[in-house]
C-alpha cells in the first residue's frame, strides 16, 4: 500500500471505497486486518507515548480520522487522497457484515449505550448480525478473559468504543488470541453517536474541517483542552516539520 509518514506517524492514503475493499478481501481469506484511524490528537500524543507510537505503526491499516490530518499531509507535500472517518467506516463495515452474512462484537461504552447499540442493529439488519456485545468498564484482571470471550464468539468484526490508548494497547496486546477476528478496529466515541447520545456535526462542518469545534460546543468544559490546547499543538508540530526542513 501506498504509505506517508508525518510527524512520527505512518498513514495509508487509501479512500473510504479502498479501505472497504480490503477488509472485504480480508474477510474472504480468512486473514486478519487491525485497523486504526488518527486524528490530531492522537498525532500530538503520538510524540511523547512512545508505547502509543509503536502501536498504531504496527496496525494493518491506518486512516486519517481527522481532515485536519489530512489538510496536514497536503501541506507538507505528502496528499492523502481523503478523510476516512472511523463512524463512517464503522457504519459501513456493519452493512457489509449484513450483506455477507457476518458478524460483528461491539466492545466499550456504558452498559446502556452497548445495548442501545445493540437493539439499533439487531433492529435495522437482524439480531444475527450480533456475535456479542460488552461495556467498556472492566479492572485490567479481566483484559484476557474479555478478548477470549471475543475470540470464543465467532466473530467477524470487533468494533472497540473505548478512549485512547486503552484500545489501541488492548487490541495490540491480544490481536495474537484474536488471530480468528478479521476486523479489530478502535472506533472511539462512535457508540455513543449511533446511541443518540452525543451528536454529529451537519456535513457542511465535516467538510469543512470543524467537526472537533461542534463536538466542543457540546461540551466545553470537557473538550477544551483535547481541542483547544491539543488542536494548537498540532498546528505546531505541521509547521514545525515544513519550515526546519
Amino acid at each position: 500500500m501506498n504509505r506517508i509518514q508525518i510527524l512520527n506517524t505512518t498513514i495509508d492514503n487509501l479512500s473510504m471505497q479502498e479501505t472497504l475493499a480490503l477488509v472485504q478481501e480480508k474477510i474472504k481469506t480468512g486473514e486478519q486486518l487491525h485497523h486504526v484511524v488518527v486524528n490530531a490528537g492522537k498525532v500530538v500524543a503520538m510524540q511523547k507515548d512512545i508505547e502509543l507510537r509503536h502501536v498504531v505503526n504496527q496496525c494493518h491499516i491506518i486512516n486519517a480520522d481527522g481532515q485536519s490530518v489530512v489538510w496536514a499531509s497536503r501541506f507538507l507535500g505528502k496528499p492523502l487522497k481523503e478523510r476516512v472517518a472511523g463512524i463512517d467506516l464503522m457504519a459501513s463495515l456493519v452493512e457489509m457484515a449484513h450483506k455477507n452474512h457476518n458478524k460483528i462484537f461491539l466492545f466499550g461504552a456504558k452498559e446502556e449505550v452497548v445495548k442501545n447499540v445493540v437493539e439499533k442493529y439487531s433492529e435495522i439488519y437482524s439480531p444475527d448480525i450480533i456475535a456479542g456485545y460488552r461495556n467498556g468498564y472492566f479492572n485490567p484482571s479481566e483484559e484476557k478473559e474479555i478478548a477470549q470471550q471475543i475470540a470464543d464468539s465467532g466473530t467477524q468484526m470487533l468494533f472497540v468504543a473505548i478512549s485512547s490508548p486503552i484500545k489501541e494497547n488492548f487490541l495490540y496486546k491480544y490481536r495474537d488470541l484474536l488471530k480468528n477476528v478479521n476486523l479489530i478496529m478502535g472506533v472511539g466515541g462512535s457508540f455513543d453517536v449511533v446511541a443518540g447520545k452525543t451528536k454529529r456535526a451537519p456535513s457542511w462542518m465535516q467538510n469543512a474541517g470543524l467537526e472537533w469545534f461542534y463536538r466542543f460546543a457540546q461540551e466545553p468544559k470537557r473538550m477544551w483542552k483535547r481541542y483547544l490546547v491539543g488542536n494548537s499543538k498540532f498546528i505546531f508540530l505541521v509547521l514545525k516539520e515544513r519550515f526546519s526542513k
